[in-house]
């Protein structure tokens, strides 16, 4: 069976101050998530799933997923803040507005996934050779595998010039993930970079391989991530703020010895939608690989 691209599409935009999700970036108003999808589709991955707020609707299937329909197997399943929760939680969490992160968002599309399947920022650009990467290692896996995979990037491809981001810092050993480290805030400080937590410094050298949310699992991972949703919201169901990660519980995979993340890595240069003046530069890259025919002008077909 063909593996499943999983995009993470619910998340606020704060920072960005709209639904990136959906913005046009293209030339014909296609939008990040377009390139990423087909691209996946070249790669071999039989469907996409995308991970949506019921509030934006209306405005997603106009702006991108009717168009991508017509050209590839696509569904969308809603992330709510009630989702997965029990009355007392629903109760504890009346104040919450912010979404209640990655590994929430996974667990909302757990019964749309029938494969293996990858997991992809929705305002995150990859590169092809990163989706054939993953999408070939997921063709070989059967559902009840616990030899799970990554892309990794090199931390220093992956910075905005525009403020700070969020990734995951990883240590890598005999080729799979050894441990993951979630880096809330990395950002240009002169010539330098920095990684803030609790308010401390520290300096990185741009070398570091992070993640970017470029997971691939088999559907066995379910398994873990349920564990991981219900030790975090019975700790945060009165949290505004706390998020289940991603990458915090995949790392959790590892370190409970219930399976291995393959360490499979990009040199690509990185670029996405985080703030308002990186639409710009995204504009630009597109424009760029349209025009060394890396992709057609007008991407799909119907």
């Amino acid at each position: 069976m063909k593996p499943t691209l999983l995009v993470l599409a619910a998340g606020m935009g704060s920072r960005y101050g709209g639904v990136k999700q959906i913005d046009a970036v293209g030339l014909h108003n296609e939008c990040l998530l377009d390139y990423a999808t087909y691209d996946a589709r070249g790669a071999g991955f039989g469907n996409v799933v995308y991970i949506i707020r019921k509030d934006i609707e209306h405005d997603f299937r106009e702006r991108l997923f009717d168009r991508v329909a017509r050209n590839f197997d696509a569904k969308y399943v809603f992330q709510t803040h009630d989702s997965l929760l029990t009355e007392e939680e629903k109760r504890l969490s009346v104040n919450r507005k912010k979404p209640w992160g990655t590994v929430h968002a996974v667990l909302c599309a757990e019964d749309a996934i029938v494969s293996p399947f990858a997991v992809v920022n929705a305002d995150d650009y990859y590169g092809r050779s990163a989706f054939k990467t993953i999408g070939t290692y997921l063709s070989g896996l059967t559902n009840d595998s616990t030899a799970h995979a990554m892309v990794g990037y090199v931390l220093g491809n992956t910075m905005s010039k525009s403020g700070s981001v969020s990734r995951g810092v990883c240590t890598v050993k005999d080729g799979c993930l050894d441990s993951i480290v979630e880096n809330l805030k990395i950002y240009y400080e002169g010539e330098g970079i920095v990684s803030e937590i609790d308010g401390e410094k520290k300096s990185m050298t741009g070398k570091e391989w992070v993640s970017m949310n470029l997971f691939g699992f088999s559907p066995a991972a379910f398994d873990s991530f349920n564990t991981f949703w219900k030790d975090f919201i019975a700790h945060n169901a009165e949290s505004e703020k706390a998020e289940a990660l991603l990458p915090v519980a995949a790392g959790e995979i590892v370190k409970s010895g219930k399976g291995s993340i393959r360490f499979f890595t990009s040199d690509e240069n990185w670029f996405g939608m985080t703030y308002p003046e990186d639409k710009a530069i995204v504009k630009a890259e597109i424009a760029k690989k349209i025009e060394a025919g890396y992709y057609p002008e007008k991407l799909w077909d119907k």
